[in-house]
């Protein structure tokens, strides 16, 4: 086990592909221990039969057209409106636009190139520095990975073994906490540099907003109220939310064209066929495991540490913290999930509960350099630095900390919702 880790952050570490570091020395391990390679393949490809990844693409390509569509500068603008009044309006339109937007785009990258893209430029002729608006854009995007239709979460949902409904339901809470601290840091920096209001609440200006932006708040209420109404599953939501917004950005902003879709679907294969590679080279990396007995064995050293189930999760949250600093959300739910499971259930959490800590995990280790994704794609498009982002990162992070030990030991910020609304 220690020797197979080792080969496979070695590999990471050189450059190669996580799917094949994290697929290829898992393999060579079965193969040596006598498995015949007919049944690696089995293994591979029968980890992808699996309905709920249907929705992977689907929610992939309507993220992709609902940012050709324009609508989330549609969903700024409307934030803009309805929080312009408060200190440090522009951050904080920024923030809850970030939220407004992960219900679209399933991604928290895909959410901190659309923000940097429009928010930093505006902030900066509003007086905000650089590196705080790209901090802001960054922090903001995090929530993508709690929030419907996100893709980390889906793939928990499929290797878990649980309900993605359920999945979606669970982070919404968490999710209005992650940003409504994001909001109180916001205008703590407001009051520390006497940044201003942008001006006074406009009814008129909100309502002209709302009826612009109503389309861009149509995808996720189509996503959640389907889901929570019983119409159709995450993955006919997908494709559902797949025509809504062909049918905003081709009829109603049209910024779509039909000679667009091949370019779009292009776009979301190639994204799909990364996280599927991922899946299944994660699959037997867990078969591995699970046929080593090495989960148990975690498991059981796990417990031994403390017998205190709180104490316990919060030494796991330490770890996992330290882990999504270095390995990016799916790639990292892959390596996490197979080892980890068992040990949670051991301890008594609902694995819907570990699904959403564990998300949150992630969300706080997409902040963090050295590898930071969502972080360095607000530095790398803002053209901010990164030590002068995390000077003012750095509390968004406290903050981010401090929610995950509030759901971490609250589990019904996670569980109330879908106890409640989910359909069984």
């Amino acid at each position: 086990m220690i020797l197979l880790l080792l080969i496979i952050m070695t590999l990471v570490s050189i450059g190669v592909p996580i799917a094949i570091a994290l697929g290829l020395p898992t393999a060579g391990f079965l193969v040596g221990s006598g498995v015949r390679l007919n049944i690696v393949a089995l293994i591979l490809f029968g980890s992808l039969e699996n309905f709920v990844l249907l929705a992977l693409p689907l929610f992939m390509i309507a993220g992709e057209v609902a940012n050709r569509a324009g609508l989330a500068e549609q969903l700024v603008d409307l934030m803009s409106s309805a929080f312009g009044w408060m200190r440090g309006g522009l951050a904080q339109c920024t923030t809850a636009g970030g939220m407004v937007f992960a219900e679209i785009s399933g991604s928290s990258v895909a959410d901190a190139a659309s923000l940097t893209t429009i928010m930093v430029p505006a902030m900066e002729r509003r007086g905000y520095p650089k590196a705080f608006a790209a901090a802001v854009t960054s922090s903001a995007a995090a929530v993508a990975i709690v929030v419907a239709p996100s893709i980390p979460l889906i793939v928990y949902g499929a290797i878990a073994e649980q309900s993605v409904g359920k999945m979606f339901v669970a982070g919404v809470i968490p999710a209005i906490v992650l940003a409504g601290s994001m909001m109180l840091c916001n205008f703590c920096f407001a009051l520390r540099f006497g940044w201003k209001r942008e001006g006074k609440f406009e009814l008129r200006r909100f309502i002209r907003a709302l009826r612009n932006g109503v389309w861009g708040l149509a995808l996720p209420a189509i996503v959640l109220g389907g889901i929570l109404g019983g119409i159709f599953t995450p993955t006919e939501a997908g494709a559902v939310a797949v025509v809504a917004s062909l049918a905003i950005g081709c009829l109603i902003t049209r910024r779509v064209v039909p000679a667009d879709i091949p370019d779009i679907v292009l776009v979301a294969a190639k994204r799909t066929g990364a996280v599927l590679l991922l899946v299944a080279a994660s699959s037997l990396f867990g078969w591995y495991l699970t046929d080593q007995g090495i989960p148990q064995r975690i498991a059981m050293w796990i417990l031994s540490l403390s017998t205190n189930p709180a104490l316990a999760m919060f030494i796991m949250n330490i770890a996992l913290l330290m882990l999504g600093t270095l390995i990016h959300g799916v790639p990292a739910m892959m390596l996490i999930v197979p080892i980890l499971l068992p040990a949670v259930a051991q301890l008594g959490y609902n694995p819907i509960h570990f699904g959403i800590i564990l998300a949150l995990n992630l969300a706080i280790g997409n902040q963090v350099p050295p590898t930071g994704a969502v972080l360095m794609t607000a530095s790398a498009i803002s053209g901010a630095d990164v030590t002068e982002i995390m000077r003012y990162n750095k509390w968004y992070v406290l903050c981010m900390f401090g929610v995950l030990q509030l759901v971490t030991y609250v589990p019904s910020l996670s569980l109330w919702l879908p106890a409640h609304l989910v359909p069984r």
